[in-house]
């Protein structure tokens, strides 16, 4: 059986990728971060994602971004804004080159075990603005992937990087999430870490959006 990677934040996104991999029929290591972020809600759900999908396992990675914030997700000093899904300006939100990490990450791990497939659930349609998120960005990512690692320089064994929402809505997420029996009360999207998702952030304003569109109930409220 193939062997895949997948990028599991916890959130939405990444759970419906999860769901995707599994049932194309690789052998999923989820691999998650413990990079600073304000709260674990998102890493609780990952642990949960992961076991109900059936991964083979899961592995979470501690990088400590927060040593330099840049973010608010990662630093305390800066206040997560109340979201606006129409502005057309870099929230401050994103973390500097954090897709770029989780990739080099998830590469070194791919290489490691033996996978050529990495998934990561972004989306340049439907999304915060984030530069990591677009398909220019996934495409130099997989060509340095394989310019620096041995599979893929060497041994004629390219990893590939799937991003197979990059030209999709949430909402067509959502829909595709659905069929493929993704528990979506187990995602966590919020970007503050109360009891329940605060719905004004970016991240919830896009979430309470896109099931809107998709004309389904929202499960994690």
């Amino acid at each position: 059986m193939a062997k895949a990677v997948v990028l599991l934040s916890g959130g939405l996104d990444s759970a419906v990728a999860l769901y995707l991999a599994i049932n194309k029929g690789y052998e999923v290591h989820a691999l998650s971060f413990d990079y600073g972020q304000r709260h674990d809600k998102e890493l609780q759900a990952a642990k949960a994602l992961a076991k109900k999908a059936g991964a083979k396992n899961h592995q979470v990675v501690s990088l400590k971004l927060d040593q330099w914030g840049g973010s608010s997700l990662t630093d305390n000093t800066l206040e997560i804004e109340d979201g606006d899904v129409t502005r057309d300006d870099i929230p401050v939100t994103y973390v500097p080159a954090r897709n770029m990490v989780f990739l080099s990450v998830a590469a070194s791990l791919a290489e490691a075990i033996g996978a050529r497939d990495i998934f990561i659930g972004v989306s340049e349609v439907d999304y915060s603005g984030y530069v990591d998120c677009r398909q220019e960005f996934i495409d130099s990512m997989e060509s340095t992937i394989n310019k620096g690692t041995i599979m893929g320089a060497e041994k004629n064994m390219p990893i590939k990087i799937h991003a197979p929402f990059v030209h999709e809505t949430k909402a067509d997420e959502i829909r595709l999430g659905t069929k493929l029996g993704v528990d979506f009360g187990l995602t966590w999207s919020c970007y503050r870490g109360g009891e329940k998702p605060c719905s004004t952030c970016d991240s919830c304003l896009l979430r309470a959006r896109a099931f809107k569109e998709a004309g389904i109930k929202d499960p994690a409220l």
